[in-house]
Order: C-alpha cells, then sequence, then structure tokens
C-alpha cells in the first residue's frame, strides 16, 4: 500500500517541480520604460526586472522603451519599441543531463532579436519557435534579428541556422548574414545578404543604450517623484505612473509631522539613466524632485 501512496506522491512532486520550472522559463533582465505586462485574464501591470513571464501573458513596450528577457537556460530576447509579444507557450523539462528550455513567442508588432551572447554558454538545450505574423521561424541559431510592421515581417539570420515557414513555403536560412522579407501581400523576397549598414540600423532597434533610462535587475538607482506628500497624492501620483507604463512605488515613512510618502522609481543601472527617466518624465508631464 506504501509503494503506490509513494509513487503518487512522487509524481505529484514531479509534476509541480515542473510546472514550477515552466512558470520560471522567461524573465525580464531590464527594460527602458515605458513597457507592460499584460496577463491573459486582461490585467495590466508595469514591466519590471524581476518579473517572471507566463503563458499568455504579452509584453508591451512603448515609444522609446526597450526590454531585455532571459530565458531559463541563459539565451535572451531584446524588443524594440512600440513592440508587441506574446508568450504562447513556456516549458522547463527534464533533468541536468537532459533539459530541455521550450518556447512559442508570438511577435504581433516590432523588432525582436534572439541571442546567445549575452549570459553566457547555455545550460540546457532550447525549442525556441518565434511566430511574427505570417512567418514562422524555429530557432536553431544563436543570432536571430525580426521585425513584423503593417506591411511586411523581416527575419535576418546574423548567425546559426533556423527554419522558416511561410505559408505553404519552408525553407532552412543557414548563410550568416541573410535576411528574408515577407510581404503581407503574400508576395516575398528572396533570401540575400543583408548589408553591414542595414544590419547595424536594425540592431540598434532591439538594444538598450547606454545611459538611456534603463532598469535592471539590482539597480540601484532611482528618480524621486514625490520626496514628501500625503497618501491620496501618492496613491493617485503613484496609480498614473504605473498605468502610463512606469514601475514606481510608494513607501511610506515617519516624519515630525506625521505619517508622510515618498513615491519613486527604483531600479535604474546609473546616475545617467535616472537623469535620462527623470528627462523622459517631465516631458510625459510629471514633476521629479531628484
Amino acid at each position: 500500500m506504501k509503494r503506490p501512496m509513494m509513487r503518487c506522491l512522487w509524481s505529484l512532486l514531479l509534476m509541480f517541480v515542473t510546472a514550477v520550472a515552466g512558470a520560471r522559463t522567461l524573465s525580464v533582465e531590464a527594460m527602458v520604460s515605458p513597457a507592460w505586462i499584460e496577463h491573459a485574464g486582461g490585467a495590466r501591470e508595469p514591466l519590471v526586472p524581476g518579473a517572471v513571464l507566463r503563458d499568455g501573458d504579452r509584453v508591451l513596450t512603448g515609444t522609446g522603451a526597450r526590454a531585455l528577457l532571459r530565458m531559463a537556460e541563459g539565451s535572451a530576447i531584446k524588443l524594440g519599441e512600440n513592440a508587441s509579444l506574446v508568450v504562447a507557450r513556456l516549458a522547463d523539462k527534464g533533468g541536468a543531463a537532459d533539459r530541455v528550455v521550450s518556447a512559442t513567442l508570438d511577435v504581433v508588432q516590432g523588432a525582436f532579436r534572439f541571442t546567445t551572447r549575452i549570459f553566457g554558454s547555455p545550460r540546457a538545450s532550447r525549442d525556441l519557435t518565434i511566430r511574427i505574423a505570417t512567418v514562422t521561424a524555429g530557432i536553431r541559431g544563436t543570432d536571430v534579428w525580426g521585425k513584423s510592421s503593417a506591411d511586411r515581417d523581416v527575419v535576418c539570420l546574423i548567425e546559426g541556422r533556423i527554419f522558416v515557414q511561410h505559408r505553404e513555403q519552408a525553407f532552412t536560412m543557414q548563410d550568416p548574414l541573410s535576411f528574408f522579407i515577407a510581404g503581407r501581400d503574400g508576395k516575398r523576397q528572396p533570401v540575400a545578404l543583408v548589408p553591414e549598414a542595414q544590419l547595424q540600423e536594425w540592431a540598434t532597434e532591439t538594444e538598450i543604450a547606454p545611459a538611456s533610462g534603463a532598469s535592471l535587475r539590482g539597480g540601484k538607482h532611482r528618480v524621486v517623484l514625490a520626496a514628501a506628500t500625503d497618501k491620496a497624492t501618492a496613491t493617485t501620483l503613484v496609480g498614473r505612473l504605473r498605468t502610463g507604463g512606469y514601475p514606481a512605488r510608494v513607501r511610506a515613512y515617519r516624519a515630525a509631522a506625521g505619517l508622510r510618502y515618498a513615491v519613486d522609481v527604483p531600479g535604474l543601472g546609473s546616475a545617467e539613466d535616472a537623469a535620462q527617466l527623470a528627462r523622459a518624465l517631465r516631458a510625459a508631464g510629471y514633476t521629479p524632485e531628484r
């Protein structure tokens, strides 16, 4: 009687561990606001470093924004401004010797880049499919850039290999620095080599530049929008900021006049990032104090 019960408990434990591991397959490493997570149930909150993405979540970036996402095995996904990425499926299976991290991601709009060059050597096998409106790419490469816009979808293989499906046609791209364009009218251009100038232009669309107002895991700097105010004012201000895609917080503290409240946006990567975010907030109609 004990053995069947133990087997049942062990199976439940494995299911729980797999579910937890799968839930941590994709997380936010860094970002430039404004950006949001829209959950499957419809709730929306500002994107913040350390946030864990789950099946059905949508990542949205605003004008001038960027996002850097980290997969559990160590690869990275970068998003440019005005992008929309839907997490269709995430899984993390197997043990230390045969671990496989898999995901299906839908690029609804905007530019993305997949790369293995940021966080070191992969710690597991990966199975990644990225769907870009009319194009599906099975990622086996180490560096891929793509973009979905109103009139066309672009896939650029920087290094490695990808399997591409466009409507009824399937083919493999394995020549470095080659790209493919599919028009929304159903027509597609033949695979060709990308000019260096074009590649550099595309690459900047997904990069987080220095002193661009970036927040990251462990960021020590902040922008203060209210140093000493009442609860109602602080709550209203932080609500506006969070709705606008800025991960603001309220902190209560005791002062001589009683309980006071401070509102800030924490986690900026440097003093220069904090200064740039303060400028962006002023342009958006806020009045940062420091």
